[in-house]
C-alpha cells in the first residue's frame, strides 16, 4: 500500500535518545517514542544513526568549479596573493573547461551526497560574462529543485565600476531569477567603496533583494569596509539581510578591535561567512558568536582556479573550522556543528529548517552517536532525505 507517511525509526536525536519521527506530506509530525503508532506508513529504520537537519552549504561557486572536470593544474599568482590575477587565471581557465552545465551538476550531485540540501551560490554576472553563466545555472537549478534549494547571488567577479555596464546587468540578473545581489571588495577592487555599495544597496532596495558581499581586504581596510556596510545596512533598515563573505581583514585585528567590531556587526544584523581556509587568518569565530553575530560557512570553492581543494562536505567543513578555531571541548565541536546547520539557515533566512514537529523533513543520518563526534568523523556513509524522500544514499544521488 502506497502512503506518503513515513516513520523514520530508532532515529538517534541530539540529546542522544532514540525516537521515531513521524512525517508526513514533506514535514516532521511528530517525534514520538520508539515503538509509536504506525498505522497506514512507511517505516524506515535509522538504526540508531543520528538524524540531524540537511546541512546549509552557505557559499559557493557552481559556475567556476571544474569538478568532474579533468585534473586541472593550480597557477600560484606571481607575487603573492592577488585577486585580479586569479581573475585573470579563471578566465583562461574557464576557456577551456567542460561545459558549466556538467560541471555545475557534478557539483551539485557532490554536495547532494554528503548531505547539503540548502545552497547559496554566487555566480558571475558582469562585463566580461554578461548574464550567460547565470542562464546557464538558472536551468541547472530548475532541474535539480525536487533535490536541493538553492539561492542565487548576482556576483560581479571582475567588479562594478571597473566592469562597464556590470550595475545594468546586476539589475537585470535580479529581474532574470538571482535571488541576491553580491559585490566584490570595494575599496581594493574598484578603489571607491561607496560607489560600489551605492550599486550593491541601490540594486537590493529597488528589488527588495538580500546582499551578500565578497570582501577579502586585510586589517583596518576590510574593517572600514565592513563598517560601512553595517552603516548602510542599519540605515536602510536592511538587519538580517546582508551578509560580508570570507571577511579575512576580522581576522588580523588584534582582540579588542575584534571584539568592538563585533559589537557593530551584531547590531547591524549582518551575518559573517567564513570557509577557514588554510592560507588566510579568517574571522574569530568564538569572538564573534560571543558578541551575537550570525556566523555560517561554505565550500567556497571546489578544485578551481582559486585552489585545487575541497569536497563538497559540510560535515567535513564544520571540522576544519573546528580545527583552525582550537575547538575541544563538546560545547564548541556543537558550535562548529550549528556553523553548517541552524546558523547558515538563520543567514540564509529559510524557513521551517531543523528537526521539530512542523519543520520541513529534510534531513541526513550519520553514523555517529552524538553531534561532537559525527564534527570530528565526519562519516561517509550518509542516507540524505529532502521532503522525507531519499535523494541520496552512502553518497550517491538518488534521480
Amino acid at each position: 500500500m502506497s502512503t506518503d507517511k513515513t516513520v523514520f525509526t530508532n532515529a538517534k536525536m541530539a540529546d542522544g535518545l532514540l525516537r521515531d519521527v513521524h512525517v508526513e506530506a514533506g514535514r516532521i509530525t511528530s517525534i514520538e517514542a520508539v515503538g509509536s503508532d504506525r498505522v497506514s506508513a512507511s517505516v524506515i529504520d535509522v538504526a540508531g544513526d543520528l538524524l540531524v537537519p540537511g546541512f546549509v552549504e552557505g557559499h559557493i561557486h557552481l559556475d567556476t568549479s571544474f569538478h568532474g572536470d579533468t585534473w586541472m593544474p593550480h597557477r600560484p599568482c606571481t607575487n603573492g596573493f592577488d585577486v585580479h590575477e586569479r581573475v585573470a587565471f579563471q578566465a583562461e581557465n574557464m576557456a577551456i573547461a567542460a561545459p558549466m552545465d556538467k560541471r555545475a551538476r557534478d557539483q551539485l550531485d557532490l554536495c547532494i551526497g554528503n548531505g547539503t540540501l540548502h545552497m547559496r551560490s554566487h555566480v558571475m554576472v558582469d562585463g566580461s560574462v554578461g548574464l550567460k553563466s547565470l542562464e546557464t545555472i538558472l536551468a541547472v537549478r530548475e532541474d535539480y529543485k525536487d533535490l536541493i534549494d538553492i539561492q542565487l547571488v548576482a556576483f560581479p567577479q571582475s567588479g562594478i565600476l571597473k566592469s562597464p555596464g556590470t550595475s545594468e546587468l546586476l539589475d537585470e540578473a535580479i529581474k532574470l531569477g538571482a535571488d541576491l545581489v553580491g559585490g566584490l571588495d570595494p575599496a581594493s577592487f574598484d578603489r571607491d567603496v561607496n560607489g560600489h555599495l551605492d550599486v550593491v544597496f541601490g540594486v537590493a532596495e529597488k528589488h527588495g533583494v538580500d546582499i551578500d558581499i565578497h570582501l577579502h581586504d586585510a586589517g583596518s581596510m576590510g574593517a572600514f569596509t565592513i563598517e560601512e556596510i553595517c552603516a548602510r545596512t542599519v540605515a536602510l533598515g536592511m538587519q538580517g539581510h546582508v551578509a560580508v563573505s570570507h571577511a579575512y581583514g576580522l581576522g588580523d585585528l588584534a582582540p579588542y578591535e575584534a571584539r568592538k567590531i563585533a559589537a557593530t556587526i551584531a547590531r547591524s544584523g549582518v551575518s559573517i561567512m567564513t570557509n577557514a581556509p588554510g592560507n588566510h587568518n579568517f574571522p574569530p569565530v568564538a569572538l564573534l558568536r560571543q558578541e551575537g553575530v550570525t556566523v555560517f560557512s561554505g565550500s567556497d570553492n571546489i578544485r578551481d582556479s582559486w585552489w585545487p581543494y575541497g569536497d563538497g562536505d559540510m560535515l567535513h567543513r564544520a571540522e576544519i573550522i573546528g580545527y583552525r578555531s582550537g575547538f575541544y571541548t563538546d560545547g564548541e565541536l556543537k558550535a562548529a556543528f550549528d556553523i553548517v546547520t541552524s546558523e547558515g539557515a538563520k543567514a540564509l533566512r529559510l524557513n521551517n529548517y531543523g528537526v521539530h514537529v512542523g519543520a520541513k523533513a529534510d534531513f541526513v543520518t550519520v553514523a555517529a552517536t552524538c553531534v561532537p563526534e559525527a564534527v570530528v568523523a565526519f562519516p561517509k556513509n550518509r542516507r540524505v532525505f529532502k521532503g522525507g524522500k531519499m535523494v541520496a544514499n552512502g553518497n550517491r544521488i538518488i534521480r
